[in-house]
């Protein structure tokens, strides 16, 4: 029988406070995930009024966040903390005084001699009982816990046939979020290599931009997606205007956000009666037909079995629908999360978390805003 561990997860890279309890089998042949709990705390309303995440606030509500949510695990089914074998916390990237949270967090449910404070009086009643099965903490890169999302997708596993992981690789992998557009080669799960990425705005930073340009509300993404839609109204949501694809020609497989982003700039500073659903709808395909072009190509040129998409930009419906579409055409097969696992969550990071402590890989217990993958 596959030996079974029990894995808290904990995140606050960047708005939403999340926690995780996740059970893991199957190590790296075959690693599967039972999710038991899945709690998300948005920050999106107090962030709203600013147009983006402000640090120092995203702080403040971790703080008072994480206490909560781990009470609420507490009060669900107190056993299941009782027998967590690891820890897995975001260490990066992300916004370093939201990270440090998350961290210290983390480390007061192991450490007995950390100073308790009012807010730290239910932590320290926690690790009272974590303490009892000599739990283990590691770091999460934030990015591989995207990466590491479609093994989430279990439907799609089913539907593929996969019976082992080796059948999923090489694989082309697009992480498409807020900070970051990268495109990897993955030869197993642990071994990839980076083909590309933006050398400008992330694909998700230039939907949030456009969408200001465009007077909508914070984040961005979901209502240019809406917008585009009404376009549409109810069909694929093209646009009219022939927005340029920077790059998407190019012989790398970097990307660039930043012309479109201004192109848009300059429409609507040229047209002021653009119809905003319009301008939405033909922004959103110039962005997809990039991002879906390059990541096709690199499928074709690297013999890829597979290929998947994470990330928050992820969640956005066309480009789902695009992308599996063109890897179907080439007879590959496409991964994604469920649209909840697209997002911030803390599940990606306990299935992060469980894949870096079998490789033995090791991330300090500390902000590291940059990290990389």
């Amino acid at each position: 029988m596959d030996k079974k561990t029990r894995i808290l997860g904990i995140e606050t890279s960047c708005d939403e406070t999340a926690l995780a309890i996740v059970e893991a089998s199957g190590g790296l042949k075959n690693p599967k995930f039972k999710i038991l709990k899945n709690l998300v705390a948005s920050q999106i309303k107090i962030h709203r009024p600013f147009g983006g995440v402000v640090p120092n606030l995203a702080k403040r509500e971790h703080l008072k966040n994480l206490p909560i949510l781990l009470k609420k695990i507490l009060h669900s089914k107190f056993y299941i903390l009782n027998s967590v074998d690891l820890i897995a916390v975001t260490v990066g990237p992300g916004l370093e005084p939201a990270l440090w949270t998350g961290i210290n967090f983390a480390k007061a449910l192991t450490d007995a001699d950390h100073t308790q404070t009012n807010a730290e009086k239910i932590r320290r009643k926690s690790a009272s009982s974590l303490r009892k099965s000599a739990i283990k903490l590691v770091g999460a890169n934030h990015l591989e816990g995207h990466l590491y999302s479609f093994l989430l997708s279990q439907k799609s596993r089913i539907t593929h046939h996969i019976s082992s992981i080796k059948d999923i690789f090489p694989a082309i992998a697009l992480i498409v979020s807020g900070g970051h557009t990268i495109l990897l080669l993955m030869r197993s799960l642990t071994k990839w290599k980076k083909l590309g990425e933006t050398r400008d705005d992330a694909a998700g930073e230039a939907f949030d931009k456009v969408a200001r340009m465009l007077r909508l509300p914070y984040p961005g993404g979901p209502e240019i997606e809406k917008l585009a839609l009404r376009q549409a109204q109810g069909k694929h949501p093209r646009g009219t205007i022939n927005f340029p694809r920077p790059m998407m020609h190019d012989k790398s497989f970097d990307f660039s956000f930043s012309g479109l982003k201004t192109s848009v700039l300059y429409y609507l500073r040229d047209n002021p009666k653009a119809k905003k659903a319009d301008v939405a709808a033909s922004f959103q395909k110039a962005a997809i037909d990039t991002l879906v072009y390059k990541t096709i190509r690199a499928a074709k040129e690297f013999g890829a079995k597979s290929v998947m998409l994470s990330g928050g930009v992820a969640a956005n419906k066309l480009l789902r629908k695009t992308l599996k579409t063109a890897a179907k055409k080439i007879g590959a097969k496409f991964f994604v999360p469920d649209f909840k696992y697209n997002l911030d969550n803390a599940v990606m990071i306990a299935v992060a978390g469980y894949i870096v402590h079998l490789r033995k890989k090791r991330y300090k217990l500390a902000a590291q805003g940059d990290l990389g993958i």
